[in-house]
């Protein structure tokens, strides 16, 4: 897990340093997946639906419960390396 661990946490440095800003959908998969690996599955209410960016992040992350964190870890690494690849 430490190598997986400290693949992820470059990963999550490389994210700041971006070159370009990725598109909405690109964003939610990021923030879902970071915070599925940090986190583990979503908790709570949905947000109301007047604040649809509150509800996509939600929606985002609930998709992808079931998922262990090193799989999201894994998962998240790679889009970020394909993101600075691109």
């Amino acid at each position: 897990m430490s190598d997986s661990l400290a693949r992820f946490d470059m990963a999550v440095a490389h994210s700041k340093l971006l070159s370009r800003r990725p598109d909405n959908a690109t964003l939610l998969k990021i923030y879902a997946l970071y915070k599925q690996a940090t986190a583990g599955d979503v908790t709570g209410e949905r947000p109301d639906a007047f604040d649809v960016v509150a509800c996509a992040k939600f929606d985002a992350w609930e998709a992808l419960e079931g998922t262990s964190k090193e799989d999201a870890m894994a998962r998240y690494a790679v889009l970020i390396d394909g993101l600075k690849a691109g």
